[in-house]
């Protein structure tokens, strides 16, 4: 699994002309399902996501998470991270989960992440969507689960 955080200062999703999701400050999280992760990967990058130090204390530091500060999560789906382009001139997507094993845990991620208590907004999975957003910082992010580094 696959998230690229970004520390935001407002965040929006659109499909066509609905916003389906919107935050202020918080993150904004790409979210890239492996064809091999597991329920334990969810479980893992949701605890990672919720807990991760990314936001400033009063001295500058980054010693605060996204709970300690009471931001909110928008969470796109994309599978496009994990697109190999190491070959020829057009990226393949043969790592990435099937569409329907992605949307499932694209989904169970983000209930993951709300029973963590983080506000969770979302794109639309297989939707064209727009994102804008207002980096914070910037900060951004790539975070992988254990066994995308080779550690599980």
């Amino acid at each position: 699994m696959k998230v690229v955080l970004q520390r935001s200062k407002e965040a929006a999703c659109r499909v066509g002309d609905e916003v389906t999701g919107e935050i202020s400050s918080g993150l904004v999280l790409f979210v890239g399902i492996h064809g091999e992760d597991t329920e334990k990967d969810l479980a893992w990058m949701a605890e990672k996501v919720s807990n991760l130090r990314v936001f400033e204390d009063e001295a500058g530091k980054m010693n605060r998470s996204v709970l300690d500060v009471g931001g909110r999560v928008l969470s796109i789906p994309q599978f496009t991270l994990y697109g190999n382009t190491q070959k020829g001139r057009r990226p393949n997507f043969m790592e990435a989960a099937p569409p329907e094993q992605a949307k499932a845990y694209y989904l169970q991620f983000n209930e993951l992440l709300a029973e963590q208590s983080v506000h969770v907004e979302t794109g639309v999975f297989g939707a064209d969507m727009d994102i804008s957003l207002t980096n914070d910082g910037p900060v951004t992010l790539i975070l992988d689960s254990p066994k995308s580094q080779g550690n599980g």
